[in-house]
């Protein structure tokens, strides 16, 4: 799939802070609703940028994450997650109906609603840890990674003991340009969770891992599935929550009078998390979520045809100022009827949308007020990308108070 037509490259150049888009993509947003790029690995692309586009394809049934003959497929990069085709191209959109309703059940608004107490006790402590220990603190390690990785353990079944292995395989996992590391990452990641599975069959609990394992005869789950979807799952559950939690921190520490309207009026809580989760998102360096078409598909003036790569980038879409008023602006206090992409659209929705909701409007609620003199110990302008994984995010985050 590779060929010698010039075109943009990805991954594309940061901006000049960790909260800018990077300018290759405003030149797209401008320039071209959708166009050819080539991949990390060189291989090509198409990508769309725009709010309208993106949306559309996002619920389009004829992009699938599964290609008819995977050998040739584009590849998006060396990541094991979100690299290249997955799936059974005949059965793709069967399999993707049973798993949602097999895991809805496990996700749904209510039962996540439920663990909001535990949720808002789990900041506490964590927060408190970090006042103990006294400024200055690195946010990402105090909070950021901590939380996520402990509501997923639990949510899961798994031993939250284990998350310096999590954090190691996840990395690795979604490594940009090394592909031998991500699968050998993977498969010790997919190891580990066949090992927990069977340790768990003789000793079920209230968690999700004890559910599939419960349900593998109604369901005709096999062990290979339920350690497939757990480690997606924990992998998801902690990298993308765990980034919004930085660069939500990020944005209203360089936006102080926000900070201070949040910090004064609770009320604001749930619109801040949707802004965060607008314009926290354009940093990653995959380039997309990506999709293969399964059919032809017209739109913007262009024909995707059936086989190619179709990358779709939510973070930038959330930057169209044709589906946003002033995009670049972070206003906790946004109205209006458009829904922001982060968590995809149609159906392959994130299926952890409320979980990840829940987590942030904890965090957010307790952060500013139980200090109430945080800032940024270093410019913004020092922050540093994670640029050579999937999720992007940041190296760490120094703050004192």
């Amino acid at each position: 799939m590779t060929t010698t037509e010039p075109l943009p490259q990805l991954p594309f150049t940061p901006g000049a802070t960790v909260l800018d888009v990077p300018p290759a993509y405003r030149q797209l947003l401008a320039d071209r609703r959708i166009t050819k790029v080539r991949t990390t690995l060189g291989d090509v692309a198409w990508i769309a940028t725009r709010y309208d586009d993106v949306k559309a394809l996002f619920a389009d049934p004829r992009l699938g994450r599964s290609h008819p003959e995977p050998e040739k497929a584009a590849k998006i990069s060396a990541s094991a997650v979100l690299g290249g085709a997955s799936g059974d191209y005949e059965t793709e959109q069967r399999d993707h109906t049973r798993m949602r309703r097999l895991l809805t059940p496990a996700f749904s608004a209510r039962r996540m609603n439920g663990l909001r107490p535990r949720v808002k006790g789990l900041v506490s402590d964590l927060l408190e840890r970090m006042a103990a220990a006294g400024p200055p603190a690195n946010l990402h390690e105090s909070l950021s990674f901590p939380l996520p990785v402990l509501v997923i353990c639990e949510l899961l079944g798994v031993p939250y003991e284990d998350r310096e292995r999590f954090r190691k395989w996840s990395g690795e996992v979604s490594n940009l340009l090394d592909e031998q590391l991500a699968q050998a990452a993977l498969a010790e990641f997919y190891g580990y969770m066949v090992e927990l599975i069977g340790r768990k069959r003789d000793d079920l609990g209230e968690d999700v891992i004890s559910d599939l394992i419960r349900a593998e005869d109604e369901w005709q789950v096999g062990v290979e599935e339920t350690a497939a979807l757990s480690v997606g799952l924990l992998f998801a559950g902690h990298e993308t929550t765990m980034t919004r939690i930085d660069m939500g921190t990020t944005l209203l520490l360089s936006n102080p009078d926000q900070a201070a309207r949040l910090r004064s009026d609770a009320s604001l809580l749930p619109t801040a998390v949707e802004e965060i989760l607008r314009l926290s998102g354009a940093g990653g360096g995959g380039g997309g979520i990506p999709r293969y078409a399964h059919a032809d598909i017209e739109i913007g003036g262009i024909t995707i045809k059936a086989g190619e790569a179709v990358l779709l980038p939510p973070g930038v879409a959330n930057h169209d100022e044709s589906a946003f008023d002033d995009p670049d602006t972070f206003d906790i206090t946004r109205k209006g009827g458009t829904p922001h992409l982060a968590f995809g659209h149609g159906a392959h929705f994130c299926i952890g949308a409320s979980l990840a909701r829940i987590e942030l409007q904890e965090v957010f609620a307790q952060l500013l007020t139980r200090f109430p003199s945080l800032r940024l110990a270093v410019p913004v302008e020092e922050l540093q990308l994670r640029t050579n994984t999937l999720t992007g995010g940041l190296q760490a985050l120094p703050v004192t108070w």
